[in-house]
């Protein structure tokens, strides 16, 4: 009886984030959509700005529409890998199995942060069969992970499947990482962040993950994340069409120039 009260209360409580994400007053924002035209995009970006206290986003239907999360779903993943103690930690190493899988970067035995900076989807894939399909709705649905439905093949439902997450849902999941108020264990929470370590300067910190649904209809690419100021973060989740391989790049440049005129980057390379 005591674990099914936790458990309600911890759906209640990552509910309560997803839709506290949707209740915020997000002002707007039509100028960014020179920042996609400019580059030939059709996308979204939501940006919680604690700094100030701001919530500002460029095709708000778009921002709350729920889309593939491809391979922003390593984080989650990786949380859920490290609370069921399917990996021990990030030095925990995994064999290649000698498949050309037509990545150079996932040609070679992984760990934990090689498989989260070169998005090498065979070693989620593994981890998904070591959880199989109920541990993973049972994590989902703790988190409120948007639709949290891992249905249609426990190594696809997050690369062509059905599970679907919004740009605001995917704000809230961050905050609540950001905070280690997500519930699972604090130093899982605290490791999966260092792993998504992107860059570091004197006065702040990018943590980030991509994401392309090449198998989606139409492909959709991600980039969510956020940057650490001293004054607070500056969360953010970015959704775009994507053309092909050459659209990858667009993903990070429409939202760095957005943070950029915000100041939570600094300008320059």
């Amino acid at each position: 009886m005591a674990c099914n009260r936790w458990a309600a209360l911890t759906v209640c409580l990552v509910c309560g984030w997803a839709a506290a994400a949707w209740a915020q007053a997000w002002t707007e924002r039509p100028d960014w959509g020179v920042c996609f035209s400019d580059a030939g995009a059709t996308g979204t970006i939501a940006v919680l700005d604690a700094r100030r206290g701001e919530h500002w986003v460029f095709d708000a239907e778009r921002a709350g529409t729920r889309l593939l999360p491809a391979s922003t779903f390593k984080i989650p993943h990786t949380l859920f890998a490290l609370e069921a103690g399917v990996v021990r930690d990030e030095f925990q190493v995994f064999a290649w199995d000698g498949v050309d899988r037509g990545r150079e970067a996932w040609n070679r035995d992984q760990n934990l942060r090689s498989a989260m900076r070169n998005s090498t989807v065979w070693v989620y894939q593994w981890i998904a069969q070591q959880l199989g399909e109920g541990q993973e709705r049972e994590y989902l649905r703790r988190l409120g992970y948007g639709n949290a439905d891992p249905s249609g093949g426990v190594d696809r439902f997050w690369l062509d499947g059905p599970l679907r997450i919004s740009a605001y849902e995917q704000i809230a999941f961050l905050q609540g990482l950001y905070r280690n108020e997500l519930p699972f264990q604090r130093e899982h929470q605290r490791l999966v962040k260092d792993l998504m370590l992107v860059q570091a300067e004197r006065s702040w910190i990018l943590r980030a993950k991509t994401g392309w649904g090449a198998d989606a209809h139409p492909p959709v690419g991600w980039w969510v994340g956020w940057v650490e100021w001293a004054e607070g973060p500056v969360f953010f989740a970015l959704n775009m069409d994507m053309a092909g391989i050459q659209d990858a790049p667009k993903r990070e440049a429409i939202a760095r120039r957005i943070l950029v005129s915000l100041e939570a980057l600094p300008a320059g390379p």
